[in-house]
């Protein structure tokens, strides 16, 4: 209480301290009055044993909620992903850790399962990088591309102006010129950019006449007579 640990973690080192001493002062009263305690530990200790191996599982996740408690490798409202699952920290419990998926779904992810696996937090930094690959036809004039690019990342309220925008020919393609636009933006206003960008640029292009290549196919037909 002195060190301002966690509720969570204090409640939980608390309860065990507890529960070990009045088991061990009932073991020593009775080596006190004469009993064998001999053969009471090793009962004692093979319940212990039985019910570990009963509660692996569940063991696994209490040491996983202390741990990512103690490490925090995310706090409440963070955006996480893991191998299997993604969303809003909701709540972080002793066995579960509660999220919110985008189309609001409630997931209970076991404490095992993220301190044994990957994690990765969306939500540490304050400011993300979003990478954008953009196809232009090889007719078309790359600076001019270049420019309006970038007018259109200076315009958008959601990106950042302090980070310059890095708009870099990144491939040629077999039917294109793949175009890398590297920009900034707050992680809060990920999405914001993340589905408005693409939708900025299609406009634009539209306006300039400038083509975005896709796949054709020529059918041709013979008349056999």
């Amino acid at each position: 209480e002195k060190k301002k640990i966690d509720i969570l973690i204090n409640n939980i080192i608390y309860s065990l301290v507890r529960k070990g001493l009045k088991i061990l002062s009932f073991v020593i009263f009775l080596s006190y009055v004469g009993i064998d305690t001999a053969g009471i530990g090793a009962a004692i200790a093979s319940i212990f044993v039985g019910v570990g191996l009963a509660l692996q599982g569940s063991l696994s996740n209490l040491a996983g909620g202390v741990i990512i408690l103690i490490l925090r490798p995310f706090n409440i409202n963070h955006y996480i992903e893991t191998e299997n699952y993604s969303g809003n920290v909701e709540s972080i419990g002793i066995f579960y850790t509660i999220l919110s998926s985008p189309d609001n779904k409630v997931i209970y992810v076991p404490n095992g399962e993220l301190v044994n696996n990957e994690i990765v937090n969306y939500s540490k930094k304050s400011i993300r990088r979003m990478d954008k690959i953009i196809p232009i036809s090889y007719d078309e004039d790359f600076v001019k591309v270049r420019d309006i690019i970038l007018e259109i990342c200076n315009k958008n309220p959601y990106i950042l102006k302090n980070h310059e925008p890095m708009i870099k020919i990144n491939e040629y393609g077999e039917s294109s010129i793949k175009i890398l636009c590297r920009i900034w933006t707050k992680s809060s206003d990920y999405f914001n950019v993340f589905y408005d960008f693409y939708e900025e640029v299609k406009n634009r292009f539209d306006i300039e006449g400038i083509v975005i290549p896709y796949n054709k196919i020529d059918v041709n037909f013979y008349d056999r007579k």
